[in-house]
Protein backbone atom coordinates (compact mmCIF):
# COMPACT_ATOMS: atom_id res chain seq x y z
CA UNK A 1 0.00 0.00 0.00
CA UNK A 2 2.83 2.40 0.87
CA UNK A 3 4.55 1.59 -2.44
CA UNK A 4 1.35 2.44 -4.37
CA UNK A 5 1.07 5.82 -2.59
CA UNK A 6 4.70 6.68 -3.37
CA UNK A 7 4.17 5.91 -7.10
CA UNK A 8 1.01 8.02 -7.18
CA UNK A 9 2.76 10.98 -5.51
CA UNK A 10 5.67 10.73 -7.96
CA UNK A 11 3.24 10.76 -10.89
CA UNK A 12 1.68 13.96 -9.63
CA UNK A 13 5.04 15.61 -9.03
CA UNK A 14 6.51 14.58 -12.41
CA UNK A 15 3.43 15.82 -14.33
CA UNK A 16 1.64 14.44 -17.43
CA UNK A 17 2.82 11.24 -19.07
CA UNK A 18 4.49 11.20 -22.47
CA UNK A 19 1.21 10.12 -24.12
CA UNK A 20 -0.62 13.05 -22.52
CA UNK A 21 2.11 15.45 -23.60
CA UNK A 22 1.56 14.49 -27.25
CA UNK A 23 -2.10 15.48 -27.14
CA UNK A 24 -2.85 19.05 -28.19
CA UNK A 25 -5.76 20.96 -26.70
CA UNK A 26 -7.22 24.24 -28.00
CA UNK A 27 -5.19 27.19 -26.80
CA UNK A 28 -7.75 29.89 -27.58
CA UNK A 29 -11.49 30.35 -28.27
CA UNK A 30 -10.65 30.75 -31.95
CA UNK A 31 -9.14 27.27 -32.16
CA UNK A 32 -12.23 25.78 -30.54
CA UNK A 33 -14.36 27.22 -33.32
CA UNK A 34 -12.32 26.02 -36.32
CA UNK A 35 -14.72 25.29 -39.18
CA UNK A 36 -14.98 24.55 -42.91
CA UNK A 37 -17.71 27.20 -43.16
CA UNK A 38 -15.52 29.85 -44.89
CA UNK A 39 -14.64 27.36 -47.65
CA UNK A 40 -18.28 26.36 -48.08
CA UNK A 41 -19.44 29.99 -48.25
CA UNK A 42 -16.91 30.61 -51.01
CA UNK A 43 -17.79 27.55 -53.09
CA UNK A 44 -21.48 26.93 -52.45
CA UNK A 45 -22.99 29.76 -54.56
CA UNK A 46 -21.41 28.30 -57.72
CA UNK A 47 -22.84 24.78 -57.20
CA UNK A 48 -26.27 24.21 -58.73
CA UNK A 49 -28.92 21.52 -58.82
CA UNK A 50 -29.65 20.13 -62.29
CA UNK A 51 -33.09 18.87 -63.30
CA UNK A 52 -33.33 17.21 -66.72
CA UNK A 53 -36.33 15.66 -68.46
CA UNK A 54 -37.80 14.46 -71.74
CA UNK A 55 -41.30 13.52 -72.81
CA UNK A 56 -41.70 10.05 -74.30
CA UNK A 57 -44.74 9.26 -76.42
CA UNK A 58 -45.72 5.69 -77.18
CA UNK A 59 -47.88 4.52 -80.04
CA UNK A 60 -51.59 4.93 -79.33
CA UNK A 61 -54.08 2.08 -79.09
CA UNK A 62 -56.70 2.15 -81.91
CA UNK A 63 -59.52 2.17 -79.39
CA UNK A 64 -58.47 5.68 -78.33
CA UNK A 65 -59.61 6.87 -81.76
CA UNK A 66 -63.20 5.85 -80.97
CA UNK A 67 -65.12 9.11 -80.27
CA UNK A 68 -67.33 7.43 -77.65
CA UNK A 69 -64.28 6.10 -75.80
CA UNK A 70 -62.60 9.51 -75.94
CA UNK A 71 -65.77 11.18 -74.66
CA UNK A 72 -65.70 9.13 -71.47
CA UNK A 73 -61.96 8.67 -70.98
CA UNK A 74 -60.47 11.79 -72.57
CA UNK A 75 -57.50 12.17 -74.92
CA UNK A 76 -55.24 9.53 -73.41
CA UNK A 77 -54.25 7.94 -76.69
CA UNK A 78 -50.75 9.42 -76.77
CA UNK A 79 -49.70 7.40 -73.75
CA UNK A 80 -47.05 9.98 -72.89
CA UNK A 81 -44.75 9.83 -69.91
CA UNK A 82 -41.97 12.04 -68.66
CA UNK A 83 -38.48 10.65 -68.02
CA UNK A 84 -36.53 12.63 -65.43
CA UNK A 85 -33.00 12.87 -64.13
CA UNK A 86 -31.58 14.65 -61.11
CA UNK A 87 -28.02 15.74 -60.44
CA UNK A 88 -25.73 18.64 -59.64
CA UNK A 89 -23.47 21.01 -61.54
CA UNK A 90 -20.77 23.66 -61.14
CA UNK A 91 -20.74 27.16 -62.65
CA UNK A 92 -17.31 27.65 -64.22
CA UNK A 93 -17.88 30.88 -66.15
CA UNK A 94 -19.70 34.04 -65.11
CA UNK A 95 -21.75 33.97 -68.33
CA UNK A 96 -23.52 30.90 -66.94
CA UNK A 97 -21.51 27.91 -68.21
CA UNK A 98 -22.21 24.88 -66.02
CA UNK A 99 -20.26 21.61 -65.95
CA UNK A 100 -22.14 18.46 -64.99
CA UNK A 101 -22.00 14.73 -65.72
CA UNK A 102 -23.07 13.53 -69.13
CA UNK A 103 -25.13 10.75 -67.56
CA UNK A 104 -27.23 13.38 -65.76
CA UNK A 105 -28.48 14.87 -69.04
CA UNK A 106 -28.05 11.88 -71.37
CA UNK A 107 -31.06 11.55 -73.65
CA UNK A 108 -32.74 14.55 -72.05
CA UNK A 109 -34.15 17.52 -73.97
CA UNK A 110 -35.16 19.98 -71.25
CA UNK A 111 -32.83 21.14 -68.48
CA UNK A 112 -33.30 23.47 -65.53
CA UNK A 113 -30.81 24.54 -62.88
CA UNK A 114 -31.47 25.82 -59.39
CA UNK A 115 -28.95 28.05 -57.62
CA UNK A 116 -28.15 27.81 -53.94
CA UNK A 117 -30.40 30.84 -53.33
CA UNK A 118 -33.32 28.77 -54.78
CA UNK A 119 -33.68 30.74 -58.01
CA UNK A 120 -34.37 28.53 -61.02
CA UNK A 121 -33.31 29.05 -64.65
CA UNK A 122 -33.79 27.15 -67.87
CA UNK A 123 -30.57 25.93 -69.47
CA UNK A 124 -29.45 24.65 -72.86
CA UNK A 125 -27.06 21.78 -73.51
CA UNK A 126 -23.94 23.25 -75.13
CA UNK A 127 -21.65 20.23 -75.33
CA UNK A 128 -21.91 16.51 -74.60
CA UNK A 129 -18.75 14.47 -74.01
CA UNK A 130 -19.76 10.91 -73.11
CA UNK A 131 -16.15 9.68 -73.27
CA UNK A 132 -15.33 11.65 -70.11
CA UNK A 133 -18.91 11.57 -68.75
CA UNK A 134 -18.95 15.37 -68.82
CA UNK A 135 -21.38 17.87 -70.32
CA UNK A 136 -21.57 21.66 -70.44
CA UNK A 137 -24.79 23.65 -70.02
CA UNK A 138 -25.50 27.35 -70.44
CA UNK A 139 -27.92 29.10 -68.10
CA UNK A 140 -30.46 31.23 -69.94
CA UNK A 141 -30.05 34.53 -68.12
CA UNK A 142 -28.51 37.95 -68.65
CA UNK A 143 -26.86 38.31 -65.26
CA UNK A 144 -23.38 37.61 -63.96
CA UNK A 145 -23.27 34.30 -62.11
CA UNK A 146 -20.98 33.21 -59.25
CA UNK A 147 -18.03 31.10 -60.40
CA UNK A 148 -16.00 28.36 -58.73
CA UNK A 149 -12.27 28.78 -59.31
CA UNK A 150 -10.61 25.83 -61.06
CA UNK A 151 -7.72 24.28 -59.14
CA UNK A 152 -5.02 21.81 -60.17
CA UNK A 153 -5.84 18.13 -59.71
CA UNK A 154 -2.16 17.21 -60.17
CA UNK A 155 -1.32 19.23 -57.04
CA UNK A 156 -3.55 17.29 -54.63
CA UNK A 157 -2.23 14.38 -52.56
CA UNK A 158 -3.65 11.38 -50.77
CA UNK A 159 -4.69 12.54 -47.31
CA UNK A 160 -5.66 16.09 -48.32
CA UNK A 161 -8.97 17.36 -46.93
CA UNK A 162 -11.74 17.88 -49.52
CA UNK A 163 -15.37 18.97 -49.44
CA UNK A 164 -18.15 17.57 -51.65
CA UNK A 165 -21.12 19.78 -52.50
CA UNK A 166 -24.21 18.55 -54.33
CA UNK A 167 -27.86 17.55 -54.15
CA UNK A 168 -28.00 13.97 -52.79
CA UNK A 169 -31.33 12.18 -53.20
CA UNK A 170 -32.89 15.50 -54.23
CA UNK A 171 -33.09 16.72 -50.62
CA UNK A 172 -31.36 20.02 -51.43
CA UNK A 173 -27.81 21.29 -51.48
CA UNK A 174 -25.67 19.38 -49.02
CA UNK A 175 -22.04 19.57 -47.90
CA UNK A 176 -19.90 16.62 -46.80
CA UNK A 177 -16.24 16.45 -45.87
CA UNK A 178 -13.51 13.84 -46.15
CA UNK A 179 -10.05 13.22 -47.52
CA UNK A 180 -8.48 12.15 -50.79
CA UNK A 181 -8.38 8.36 -50.41
CA UNK A 182 -6.51 7.54 -53.63
CA UNK A 183 -5.48 9.03 -56.97
CA UNK A 184 -5.39 7.75 -60.54
CA UNK A 185 -8.04 5.09 -60.09
CA UNK A 186 -8.28 3.56 -63.56
CA UNK A 187 -10.51 0.54 -62.93
CA UNK A 188 -13.73 2.34 -61.93
CA UNK A 189 -15.41 1.56 -65.27
CA UNK A 190 -17.19 4.94 -65.43
CA UNK A 191 -15.81 6.47 -68.61
CA UNK A 192 -13.22 5.92 -71.32
CA UNK A 193 -10.73 8.15 -69.51
CA UNK A 194 -10.57 6.23 -66.25
CA UNK A 195 -8.27 8.22 -64.00
CA UNK A 196 -10.37 9.15 -61.01
CA UNK A 197 -9.89 10.85 -57.68
CA UNK A 198 -11.19 8.58 -54.90
CA UNK A 199 -12.60 10.20 -51.78
CA UNK A 200 -14.39 9.15 -48.61
CA UNK A 201 -16.42 12.38 -48.51
CA UNK A 202 -20.02 11.13 -48.54
CA UNK A 203 -21.33 11.07 -52.13
CA UNK A 204 -24.80 9.74 -52.93
CA UNK A 205 -27.18 9.58 -55.91
CA UNK A 206 -27.90 13.18 -56.93
CA UNK A 207 -24.36 14.30 -56.14
CA UNK A 208 -23.35 13.46 -59.74
CA UNK A 209 -21.92 16.56 -61.42
CA UNK A 210 -21.33 18.33 -58.12
CA UNK A 211 -18.14 19.88 -56.83
CA UNK A 212 -15.18 18.37 -55.02
CA UNK A 213 -13.22 21.33 -53.62
CA UNK A 214 -10.00 21.77 -51.68
CA UNK A 215 -9.58 23.87 -48.55
CA UNK A 216 -8.84 26.92 -50.68
CA UNK A 217 -12.31 26.67 -52.14
CA UNK A 218 -11.04 25.63 -55.59
CA UNK A 219 -12.60 22.94 -57.75
CA UNK A 220 -10.41 19.83 -57.95
CA UNK A 221 -12.94 17.34 -59.30
CA UNK A 222 -16.47 16.68 -60.53
CA UNK A 223 -18.18 14.04 -58.39
CA UNK A 224 -19.33 11.25 -60.70
CA UNK A 225 -19.95 7.87 -59.11
CA UNK A 226 -20.01 5.83 -55.94
CA UNK A 227 -19.16 2.26 -55.10
CA UNK A 228 -22.21 0.95 -53.30
CA UNK A 229 -24.12 -2.25 -52.67
CA UNK A 230 -27.00 -0.49 -50.97
CA UNK A 231 -27.45 2.62 -53.14
CA UNK A 232 -26.02 4.86 -50.43
CA UNK A 233 -22.54 6.09 -49.65
CA UNK A 234 -20.06 3.49 -48.44
CA UNK A 235 -17.11 5.87 -48.24
CA UNK A 236 -15.86 5.19 -51.78
CA UNK A 237 -16.67 7.96 -54.24
CA UNK A 238 -15.04 8.88 -57.54
CA UNK A 239 -14.50 12.31 -59.09
CA UNK A 240 -13.25 13.37 -62.52
CA UNK A 241 -10.02 15.40 -62.09
CA UNK A 242 -10.46 19.09 -62.86
CA UNK A 243 -7.53 19.04 -65.29
CA UNK A 244 -9.67 16.90 -67.60
CA UNK A 245 -12.64 19.24 -67.04
CA UNK A 246 -10.61 22.22 -68.25
CA UNK A 247 -10.34 20.86 -71.79
CA UNK A 248 -14.09 20.28 -72.01
CA UNK A 249 -14.80 23.81 -70.75
CA UNK A 250 -12.34 25.29 -73.25
CA UNK A 251 -14.06 23.43 -76.11
CA UNK A 252 -17.46 24.75 -75.00
CA UNK A 253 -16.17 28.32 -74.76
CA UNK A 254 -14.75 27.97 -78.25
CA UNK A 255 -18.15 27.07 -79.63
CA UNK A 256 -17.34 23.42 -80.24
CA UNK A 257 -19.97 20.69 -80.06
CA UNK A 258 -17.36 18.02 -79.41
CA UNK A 259 -13.93 17.83 -77.77
CA UNK A 260 -10.98 17.05 -80.04
CA UNK A 261 -8.22 15.15 -78.31
CA UNK A 262 -4.80 13.90 -79.38
CA UNK A 263 -4.69 10.56 -81.20
CA UNK A 264 -2.00 8.07 -80.24
CA UNK A 265 -2.50 5.66 -83.13
CA UNK A 266 -1.58 2.58 -81.12
CA UNK A 267 -3.27 -0.07 -79.02
CA UNK A 268 -1.93 -0.55 -75.51
CA UNK A 269 -2.17 -3.14 -72.78
CA UNK A 270 -1.29 -3.08 -69.11
CA UNK A 271 2.02 -4.53 -67.99
CA UNK A 272 1.57 -7.65 -65.89
CA UNK A 273 4.25 -9.10 -63.61
CA UNK A 274 5.03 -11.78 -66.19
CA UNK A 275 5.43 -9.19 -68.93
CA UNK A 276 7.61 -7.03 -66.69
CA UNK A 277 9.85 -10.01 -65.91
CA UNK A 278 10.13 -10.99 -69.56
CA UNK A 279 11.24 -7.54 -70.74
CA UNK A 280 13.42 -6.71 -67.74
CA UNK A 281 11.29 -4.13 -65.92
CA UNK A 282 11.82 -3.74 -62.18
CA UNK A 283 8.06 -3.56 -61.55
CA UNK A 284 4.85 -4.00 -63.58
CA UNK A 285 4.06 -0.41 -64.52
CA UNK A 286 3.52 1.42 -67.76
CA UNK A 287 1.62 0.61 -70.94
CA UNK A 288 2.87 -1.96 -73.44
CA UNK A 289 2.54 -1.07 -77.14
CA UNK A 290 0.65 -4.02 -78.62
CA UNK A 291 0.10 -2.68 -82.16
CA UNK A 292 0.57 0.48 -84.22
CA UNK A 293 -1.56 2.20 -86.84
CA UNK A 294 0.46 2.66 -89.98
CA UNK A 295 1.07 6.36 -90.52
CA UNK A 296 -0.26 7.27 -87.07
CA UNK A 297 1.45 9.65 -84.61
CA UNK A 298 2.92 6.81 -82.51
CA UNK A 299 4.53 5.15 -85.52
CA UNK A 300 5.79 8.50 -86.76
CA UNK A 301 7.29 9.23 -83.34
CA UNK A 302 9.32 6.02 -83.56
CA UNK A 303 7.38 3.82 -81.14
CA UNK A 304 7.71 0.08 -81.74
CA UNK A 305 5.73 -2.96 -80.70
CA UNK A 306 6.97 -4.14 -77.33
CA UNK A 307 7.91 -0.65 -76.13
CA UNK A 308 6.55 0.36 -72.72
CA UNK A 309 5.33 3.92 -72.24
CA UNK A 310 6.19 4.99 -68.70
CA UNK A 311 5.75 8.77 -68.75
CA UNK A 312 4.20 11.65 -70.70
CA UNK A 313 5.87 15.05 -70.41
CA UNK A 314 7.67 13.78 -67.32
CA UNK A 315 4.51 12.59 -65.55
CA UNK A 316 4.63 8.89 -64.74
CA UNK A 317 1.86 6.62 -66.03
CA UNK A 318 1.15 3.31 -64.37
CA UNK A 319 -1.06 1.70 -67.02
CA UNK A 320 -2.85 2.23 -70.34
CA UNK A 321 -5.59 4.22 -68.61
CA UNK A 322 -3.00 6.68 -67.37
CA UNK A 323 -1.67 7.15 -70.91
CA UNK A 324 -5.19 7.83 -72.18
CA UNK A 325 -5.85 10.37 -69.46
CA UNK A 326 -2.56 12.25 -69.82
CA UNK A 327 -3.02 12.55 -73.57
CA UNK A 328 -6.74 13.31 -73.20
CA UNK A 329 -6.15 16.33 -70.97
CA UNK A 330 -3.78 17.91 -73.49
CA UNK A 331 -5.02 20.13 -76.33
CA UNK A 332 -4.53 19.27 -79.97
CA UNK A 333 -1.42 20.94 -81.37
CA UNK A 334 2.19 20.90 -80.29
CA UNK A 335 4.28 17.94 -79.17
CA UNK A 336 4.35 15.73 -76.08
CA UNK A 337 7.38 13.82 -74.82
CA UNK A 338 6.93 10.09 -74.32
CA UNK A 339 9.14 8.35 -71.79
CA UNK A 340 9.69 4.83 -73.16
CA UNK A 341 11.42 1.71 -71.90
CA UNK A 342 13.07 -0.25 -74.73
CA UNK A 343 15.57 -3.07 -74.32
CA UNK A 344 16.28 -2.07 -70.75
CA UNK A 345 16.97 1.56 -71.63
CA UNK A 346 14.91 4.73 -71.21
CA UNK A 347 14.41 6.87 -74.30
CA UNK A 348 12.30 9.95 -74.98
CA UNK A 349 10.24 10.22 -78.18
CA UNK A 350 8.36 13.26 -79.53
CA UNK A 351 4.63 12.65 -80.17
CA UNK A 352 2.71 15.08 -82.37
CA UNK A 353 -0.61 15.99 -80.74
CA UNK A 354 -3.02 15.69 -83.66
CA UNK A 355 -6.68 14.64 -83.77
CA UNK A 356 -7.66 11.33 -85.31
CA UNK A 357 -8.63 11.76 -88.98
CA UNK A 358 -12.17 11.06 -90.15
CA UNK A 359 -11.19 9.20 -93.29
CA UNK A 360 -13.39 7.94 -94.81
CA UNK A 361 -16.23 10.34 -93.88
CA UNK A 362 -18.75 8.74 -91.51
CA UNK A 363 -21.73 9.18 -93.89
CA UNK A 364 -24.30 8.50 -91.15
CA UNK A 365 -27.46 6.73 -92.32
CA UNK A 366 -30.60 5.70 -90.44
CA UNK A 367 -31.77 2.34 -91.79
CA UNK A 368 -35.46 2.78 -92.64
CA UNK A 369 -36.35 -0.41 -94.52
CA UNK A 370 -37.77 -3.43 -92.71
CA UNK A 371 -34.73 -5.42 -91.61
CA UNK A 372 -32.88 -6.36 -88.40
CA UNK A 373 -31.21 -2.91 -88.56
CA UNK A 374 -34.38 -0.84 -88.99
CA UNK A 375 -34.10 2.33 -86.90
CA UNK A 376 -30.36 2.02 -86.23
CA UNK A 377 -27.91 4.76 -87.15
CA UNK A 378 -24.78 3.40 -88.84
CA UNK A 379 -21.53 5.14 -89.80
CA UNK A 380 -18.35 4.33 -91.69
CA UNK A 381 -15.27 3.35 -89.69
CA UNK A 382 -12.38 5.80 -89.43
CA UNK A 383 -9.69 6.46 -86.80
CA UNK A 384 -11.88 9.28 -85.43
CA UNK A 385 -14.88 6.95 -85.09
CA UNK A 386 -12.75 4.25 -83.47
CA UNK A 387 -11.56 6.80 -80.89
CA UNK A 388 -15.02 8.27 -80.35
CA UNK A 389 -16.80 4.95 -79.79
CA UNK A 390 -13.84 3.17 -78.14
CA UNK A 391 -14.08 0.13 -80.40
CA UNK A 392 -11.17 -2.28 -80.73
CA UNK A 393 -9.83 -4.12 -83.78
CA UNK A 394 -12.10 -2.20 -86.14
CA UNK A 395 -10.59 -2.43 -89.60
CA UNK A 396 -13.56 -3.24 -91.84
CA UNK A 397 -17.35 -3.07 -91.93
CA UNK A 398 -19.61 -0.30 -90.62
CA UNK A 399 -20.37 0.50 -87.00
CA UNK A 400 -23.71 0.98 -85.28
CA UNK A 401 -23.62 4.46 -83.69
CA UNK A 402 -27.10 4.60 -82.20
CA UNK A 403 -29.98 2.21 -81.48
CA UNK A 404 -33.10 4.10 -80.34
CA UNK A 405 -35.42 2.32 -77.93
CA UNK A 406 -38.43 0.63 -79.48
CA UNK A 407 -36.88 0.20 -82.93
CA UNK A 408 -36.66 -3.13 -84.70
CA UNK A 409 -32.87 -3.03 -84.30
CA UNK A 410 -33.21 -2.65 -80.53
CA UNK A 411 -35.81 -5.41 -80.33
CA UNK A 412 -33.63 -7.98 -82.13
CA UNK A 413 -30.60 -7.13 -79.97
CA UNK A 414 -28.46 -4.88 -82.17
CA UNK A 415 -26.20 -2.78 -79.90
CA UNK A 416 -24.30 0.47 -80.15
CA UNK A 417 -20.71 -0.32 -81.13
CA UNK A 418 -21.60 -3.44 -83.13
CA UNK A 419 -19.59 -3.71 -86.35
CA UNK A 420 -21.57 -5.13 -89.27
CA UNK A 421 -19.23 -7.19 -91.44
CA UNK A 422 -21.63 -9.06 -93.74
CA UNK A 423 -25.34 -9.55 -94.48
CA UNK A 424 -26.45 -12.77 -96.20
CA UNK A 425 -22.91 -13.38 -97.37
CA UNK A 426 -22.51 -9.90 -98.83
CA UNK A 427 -19.50 -8.04 -97.45
CA UNK A 428 -20.39 -4.66 -95.93
CA UNK A 429 -17.74 -1.98 -96.53
CA UNK A 430 -19.79 1.25 -96.33
CA UNK A 431 -23.06 2.50 -94.89
CA UNK A 432 -24.47 2.53 -98.41
CA UNK A 433 -23.71 -1.18 -98.71
CA UNK A 434 -25.71 -1.87 -95.54
CA UNK A 435 -28.56 0.37 -96.68
CA UNK A 436 -28.77 -1.57 -99.95
CA UNK A 437 -28.54 -4.97 -98.24
CA UNK A 438 -31.25 -3.95 -95.75
CA UNK A 439 -33.65 -3.08 -98.58
CA UNK A 440 -33.77 -6.72 -99.74
CA UNK A 441 -36.63 -8.94 -98.56
CA UNK A 442 -35.05 -12.37 -98.00
CA UNK A 443 -36.66 -15.30 -96.22
CA UNK A 444 -34.04 -15.01 -93.49
CA UNK A 445 -31.18 -12.75 -92.48
CA UNK A 446 -27.71 -14.19 -91.94
CA UNK A 447 -25.66 -11.59 -90.10
CA UNK A 448 -21.93 -11.43 -89.34
CA UNK A 449 -21.27 -8.94 -86.55
CA UNK A 450 -18.19 -8.08 -84.53
CA UNK A 451 -18.94 -7.25 -80.90
CA UNK A 452 -16.36 -6.69 -78.20
CA UNK A 453 -13.59 -8.01 -80.43
CA UNK A 454 -15.45 -11.28 -81.16
CA UNK A 455 -17.10 -12.18 -84.48
CA UNK A 456 -20.66 -13.46 -84.11
CA UNK A 457 -22.79 -15.09 -86.79
CA UNK A 458 -26.55 -15.30 -86.32
CA UNK A 459 -29.65 -16.03 -88.36
CA UNK A 460 -32.91 -14.07 -88.00
CA UNK A 461 -36.16 -14.99 -89.72
CA UNK A 462 -37.22 -12.72 -92.59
Amino acid sequence: MLRFLIVAVLAVLVGPTMADAQKVVPQSPGEVHLSFAPVVKKAQPAVVNVYASRVETRASNPMFDDPIFRRFFGGQGENARTAQSLGSGVIVDSSGLVVTNHHVIEGMTEVKVALSDHREFEAEIVLRDPRTDLAVLRIKGDETFPVLELGDSDAIEVGDFVIAIGNPFGVGQTVTQGIISALARTQAGISDYGFFIQTDAAINPGNSGGALVDLNGRLVGINSAIYSRSGGSMGIGFAIPVNMVKGVVAAAKGGGKAVKRPWLGASLQNVSKDIADSIGLDRPVGALVASLDEGGPAAEAGLKRGDVITAIDGQEVEDSGGVGFRLGERPVGGVASLGVQRDGKTIVLPLKLIAAPETPPRDAITIKTLSPFQGAVVINISPAVVEELSIANAHEGVVVAEVPEGTTAANVGVQKGDIVLAVNGQKIATTRDLEKASAARPNYWKLTIQRGGQVIQTVIGG
